[in-house]
């Protein structure tokens, strides 16, 4: 995954509330990206948009252990 993530709006849950222990998302053409809100200068995970689309499809059908 090549995206320019510098200038990507990385977004938040809004059922985050204000304890700032979340993480934050960005989805783009080629997949998207994860980080700690409370430590973006520490890299994220980078997902391309066929593991992203499957990660999606498990947790709507509440396939992963809680």
């Amino acid at each position: 995954m090549t995206a320019d993530l510098a200038r990507a709006q990385w977004r938040k849950s809004s059922r985050s509330g204000a304890g700032n222990d979340c993480v934050e998302l960005v989805v783009h053409t080629t997949g998207a990206a994860i980080r700690d809100s409370k430590n973006t200068d520490h890299g994220h995970l980078a997902l391309p948009s066929g593991p992203w689309a499957g990660f999606l499809g498990a947790v709507k059908a509440d396939l992963l252990e809680h």
